[in-house]
């Protein structure tokens, strides 16, 4: 990325990217009388972490959950890489190479930490029932090597050690670094970390910093939110600031962390 900063509007997010893997567009969604993302709009370029970041009720929950498809958007659209994925199931969505983590992972029950990795591939022929059938050996090399990069990732996430444990026996922040290798099954075009530092101990959240940043120059792309400020500042770059449900700004850390309005909107303004 070039170190001279975009012609932006300061009011809102630089939309004048060369390379977007995610466009949001004028995304809206309420809950009864309760406004949560009001017409907001930014991109992601391809090959950044993106920090989503506002004070508790800007939306940043919501966004992500409209732009998995766990949501339903009432106007606006979302595209990924040039596709119009609005509206469109989660496991649609996930098949054009939008993947998301959640802030509580789903701990997957009766399996062992391999097994759970084994959810991450998309498009897994072993799903059809039909293949099951007629193209059983199709299912097997695809399990198999399902199987081996399972492995080869645990191995480069450095907890293989935990492969035969029980995903339930776990800890927290253990099961967060499976969440994010389990992710990298998937082959994401973008991934997007819901609060990866929530919940964990401090030698953990450097694993996972230095695993982002590991997948990163690797050229997998981030959007992710957090509370730690720390932990955004010290990984994102750029940040896009909510606040009420839209877009207040984006620019580098440094900008963000010393502007006016977002040091307002955190201590008292869109709560």
């Amino acid at each position: 990325m070039s170190d001279a900063e975009p012609a932006v509007d300061p009011r809102g997010a630089d939309l004048s990217k060369d390379d977007t893997v995610l466009r949001v567009e004028d995304l809206q969604k309420s809950f009864g009388a309760l406004v949560a993302t009001d017409h907001a709009t930014f991109e992601v370029e391809c090959g950044t972490i993106t920090g989503l970041i506002g004070p508790n009720g800007a939306g940043k929950s919501t966004i992500f959950n409209l732009v998995s498809g766990f949501y339903e958007p009432e106007g606006g659209r979302v595209e990924v890489n040039g596709t119009d994925v609005t509206g469109m199931e989660p496991y649609e969505v996930a098949e054009h190479g939008l993947i998301r983590t959640f802030q509580t992972p789903r701990k997957l029950e009766g399996m062992t930490v391999r097994e759970a990795m084994l959810v991450g591939p998309r498009k897994q022929p072993g799903e059809s029932f039909v293949k099951l059938f007629t193209s059983p050996g199709e299912v097997g090399e695809s399990e198999s090597r399902n199987l081996a990069e399972a492995e080869r990732i645990l191995e480069e996430f450095e907890i293989d050690h935990l492969a035969t444990q029980p995903a339930t026996q776990i800890s927290g922040g253990q099961m967060k670094l499976v969440e994010l290798a389990r992710a990298m099954l998937a082959e994401p075009e973008i991934l997007l970390l819901d609060e990866p530092a929530a919940g964990v101990n401090p030698t953990l959240q450097n694993q996972l910093v230095e695993q982002i940043r590991r997948l990163n120059e690797q050229g997998t792309t981030f959007l992710l939110i957090e509370h730690d400020m720390d932990f955004v500042m010290q990984l994102a770059d750029p940040v896009i600031v909510l606040d009420q449900g839209s877009v207040l700004m984006e620019g580098p850390p440094q900008r963000v962390q010393s502007d006016t309005r977002v040091i307002d909107a955190y201590l008292g303004g869109g709560a």
